[in-house]
């Protein structure tokens, strides 16, 4: 996939986040698609990346700006650098209880990219720095 297709990819991964389309999300995605965040385990496949979506959905109400996203003249690997404004809907098992605060904090992802799809997503973030802004 070419430089060019990558970007396009991801614009339209991005785009889809920021309208809360989890299932125009999917559709960017290989079916054994490898989801890693900063805390926990690696989601493997499609099935634990929705449910994982459907997670957030209902815990928090993000937005991403500034986004800049790289990637490798063959395609292949990606990354992007944003700004997350979030507000903190529902309390997350073991995190700070949710009453409606806001935060904003930057972030970053990197991506592997396969036939046309996003086949890897793995995001960091500073989790400290959130809890420190949600008032913990």
């Amino acid at each position: 996939m070419p430089h060019a297709a990558t970007l396009k990819l991801l614009d339209a991964y991005y785009a889809a986040f920021n309208a809360g389309d989890t299932a125009a999300m999917l559709e960017l995605v290989t079916d054994d698609i490898a989801h890693d965040v900063n805390q926990g385990e690696r989601r493997q496949g499609k099935a634990l990346f929705a449910a994982f979506n459907d997670h957030m959905t209902r815990c928090y109400k993000e937005e991403l700006s500034d986004i800049v996203i790289f990637a490798s003249e063959d395609g292949r690997r990606a990354a992007a650098e944003f700004i997350v404004s979030g507000t903190y809907l529902v309390t997350d098992e073991g995190l700070p209880p949710a009453a409606g605060q806001t935060y904003r904090l930057p972030a970053g992802t990197f991506f592997d990219i396969r036939e046309g799809r996003i086949a890897r997503i793995t995001t960091y973030y500073n989790l400290q720095e959130w809890i420190a802004q949600v008032g913990a």
